[in-house]
């Protein structure tokens, strides 16, 4: 029992939930407050008690049980929400042991079983829940646990969340958008299962991932959760253990190709933004070749954003910035960094060409500037060092594939590897996208000790934990304290003896992406533009304290992720003004929005982060 108090003293914050629900002077009305917008409510009964929006269990008041017509269908003695959230951390921590459906399930993924049951039942508690612990439960709802949460979801699925799409609704659509209950959405998170972070062909599983993302819209920007809906587009898939599976919940066909698929997403996307024009998707884990293709296709006519592409990139081009600030230099010698990459799918390609973008922009922006940012990129895909000699060589990384006559002075060729590239570059940093769990073995990791920068950097960002490039441990046994690590999911840090620590930073796309949908829309833009998502990057970059960075800490915790959303969101506004892209929102028009100062800018944002008024 000892131990259990100490933790339920560790998770219990003393902050109040405030009232969600509000008495209406009609007798037979109710009235939430949605945010700061009142909203009429329908609903009485069992009704209530069954809707995880708006059921508050045992906090409803003795009034309101009247009002409501659910007297007597509750125990009688009415608790605070600090109360019911007391006894379900008391539960939780009692029975995350227990919740284990045999030796093969693991802790995480039984304490996302009874997150899972808190938020089929009761919303709001489940958000407090989430927002007061996110440091412990955001690798519970996000990566790493929601690549287990995907693969198994056909046993998991016990309630519906969401909307899904298949390719047998063509022609249907238009009229499906209007099932769900929602009259407006603010952000959708789409997936098609295809690329499920680095676990490859999830099928219609892949709908924990969109549910994960949208739960930390909620909780790091306060967007409201009724305003949420995860998004599943089944046209198929191509593996073949699931095409096998009985208990398998999706289309059990291969997955459509080329005009046929196109035409599925059209579909949806006509569908979605004709009933809420001002809606905001984010496209999520599309396999590569489809990833930028439909967003080229769609960025300059509808709001939305691939995060894989574009909020990785935005996260790693922070880190990069940060890496220069941690070898005490200036981010304006970003240009200067050698960068070898891991990885040419989606994520990586994204990488190249937004830092590639930011480095141009700090030398002029010009011809000159856009040549010289490209040469400092090396990648290396499962073939090899990516040359012009290779055949076939994919579109997105033409542009970047070394050319004939830097390869001689450099003792490269195509197809070299990844050691043979580290040793011969001698890189300032390496990055990882690359999906491959110990890429940067002990011999690549040997090899960067001859890196030309005096703190060399290790970006092992491919998720889930297990395909990590390395781990921190391996980089800094090999590396020594000088070194800096990142990664997409968590590590804890090393204890590197004598009392020095070697830091692991968590690259995670969690610091951009609410920011990204939380500023436009605020701002109202009606695209999201690269500058906008550079703002992002570089605000991101800038937030982390000198004394930080020079010990090797390049992102923030994730305790604070409220806070850097606000300021992320910030910036994205100033951006979409700057580029005349705001039109406004709710009563403050664009013209307003430009006259804010920094300060009255950062408090809109505050406010809105805060819509849920449950505090960290």
């Amino acid at each position: 029992m000892a131990s259990i108090s100490r933790n339920l003293r560790r998770y219990f914050a003393p902050d109040r939930l405030r009232r969600l629900l509000l008495l209406s002077q009609h007798p037979r009305e109710y009235v939430t407050a949605e945010c700061h917008r009142p909203v009429v409510l329908h609903k009485r009964g069992p009704d209530i008690l069954h809707d995880p929006w708006f059921n508050r269990g045992t906090a409803f008041s003795m009034t309101e049980r009247d009002r409501l017509g659910i007297r007597g269908l509750l125990p009688p003695n009415v608790v605070s929400s600090q109360q019911q959230i007391d006894r379900f951390m008391l539960d939780l921590i009692r029975l995350q042991n227990y919740a284990r459906d045999g030796p093969s399930d693991t802790y995480p993924l039984a304490k996302w079983r009874i997150l899972n049951r808190l938020h089929d039942r009761n919303e709001t508690m489940y958000y407090k829940v989430l927002i007061n612990n996110i440091e412990e439960y955001a690798p519970i709802v996000y990566t790493p646990t929601v690549g287990l949460v995907c693969q198994n979801y056909s046993g998991l699925f016990r309630r519906p969340r969401g909307m899904y799409f298949s390719s047998e609704d063509r022609g249907e659509m238009m009229s499906m958008v209007y099932n769900w209950p929602a009259d407006q959405v603010d952000m959708i998170v789409v997936t098609d299962g295809s690329r499920i972070l680095g676990l490859g062909d999830l099928g219609v599983q892949g709908i924990g991932i969109a549910i994960g993302k949208l739960d930390l819209y909620v909780a790091a920007a306060g967007i409201n959760p009724q305003r949420v809906l995860p998004v599943m587009i089944d046209v198929g898939t191509n593996n073949e253990k699931l095409l096998k599976d009985p208990l398998y919940l999706g289309l059990q066909e291969h997955r459509l190709g080329g005009d046929e698929y196109v035409s599925v997403i059209d579909e949806f996307m006509e569908a979605v933004f004709t009933r809420w024009p001002n809606v905001i998707v984010q496209f999520e884990d599309f396999q590569s070749k489809w990833a930028f293709r439909l967003l080229q296709r769609y960025r300059k006519t509808y709001r939305m954003f691939n995060d894989d592409v574009q909020g990785t990139a935005g996260v790693a081009i922070a880190g990069l910035l940060g890496a220069v600030r941690a070898q005490g230099r200036p981010m304006i010698d970003f240009p200067k960094q050698r960068i070898v990459v891991a990885g040419a799918g989606s994520a990586g390609i994204g990488v190249v060409n937004a830092a590639s973008r930011t480095m141009a922009r700090m030398l002029g922006n010009n011809d000159v500037a856009f040549e010289s940012a490209r040469s400092q990129f090396w990648i290396v895909d499962a073939h090899g060092l990516i040359t012009e000699d290779r055949a076939d060589i994919d579109p997105d990384a033409r542009p970047f594939a070394r050319r004939k006559g830097e390869l001689g002075h450099q003792g490269l060729s195509e197809g070299a590897s990844l050691v043979e590239v580290v040793k011969k570059v001698k890189p300032d940093v390496i990055l990882g996208l690359s999906a491959v769990g110990g890429l940067f073995s002990k011999e690549v990791l040997e090899a960067l000790k001859d890196s030309s920068s005096s703190r060399p950097a290790i970006f092992a960002m491919s998720n889930p934990t297990k395909n990590a490039e390395c781990t921190p441990g391996e980089a800094f046994s090999i590396l020594g304290e000088k070194a800096i690590f990142a990664s997409g999911s968590p590590f804890h840090d090393v204890d590197l003896g004598d009392g020095k620590i070697g830091h692991s930073n968590q690259g995670n796309n969690m610091y951009l992406f609410p920011g990204i949908g939380l500023g436009t829309l605020l701002s109202g833009a009606r695209l999201i533009s690269d500058g906008m998502l550079q703002a992002a990057a570089e605000r991101l970059a800038s937030y982390m304290k000198e004394e930080e960075v020079l010990q090797g800490i390049i992102y923030p915790p994730i305790s604070r992720i409220r806070d850097i959303t606000k300021e992320v969101a910030a910036a994205v506004v100033r951006e979409a003004v700057a580029e005349d892209l705001a039109e406004g929102y709710r009563e403050m028009d664009a013209r307003e929005l430009a006259r804010l100062s920094e300060v009255k800018l950062l408090n809109m944002s505050r406010r809105t982060c805060g819509a849920l008024n449950i505090q960290q």
